[in-house]
């Protein structure tokens, strides 16, 4: 069980190169991103929302209050792994939310990563032009 003090419950969510460590408790609805307040940390309004998004689905948004620790990557891939990381500790508050978390698809790690660039090319798709003649 991963609670350390009464009612308190972690989760980990991770995407592309961006790792968050999450902590929620019952409490008002505040959300705290590496020390600042979620709305002054993500800038723009898509980008919180997608973060936000499990506790929207399981109609928890004013009743827990979100600490994260987030590293890595950049504000998509961060709101991404919160996202992921609220979802995880959601489910273990409490197992009946599962089956809409899943059906949301808040509980599957999205696991596109940016691909390699490639020996003789200058990317990773990418050739340098040719020339017949």
């Amino acid at each position: 069980m991963s609670t350390i003090a009464a009612n308190v419950f972690l989760g980990t969510g991770r995407r592309k190169t961006s790792t968050a460590r999450i902590r929620i408790v019952e409490g008002s609805g505040k959300i705290v991103v590496n020390d600042r307040d979620a709305e002054s940390y993500f800038p723009s309004e898509n980008v919180l929302k997608a973060a936000v998004a499990p506790l929207v689905t399981a109609s928890l948004r004013e009743k827990i209050d979100v600490f994260a620790n987030v590293a890595g990557g950049g504000i998509s891939g961060q709101a991404g792994a919160v996202a992921h990381g609220i979802a995880r500790a959601l489910q273990k508050m409490n197992a009946e939310l599962r089956p809409a978390l899943k059906k949301a698809g808040h509980l599957t790690r999205d696991s596109r990563e940016k691909e390699r660039k490639k020996a003789g090319q200058p990317g990773a798709r990418k050739r340098f032009q040719f020339s017949k003649r």
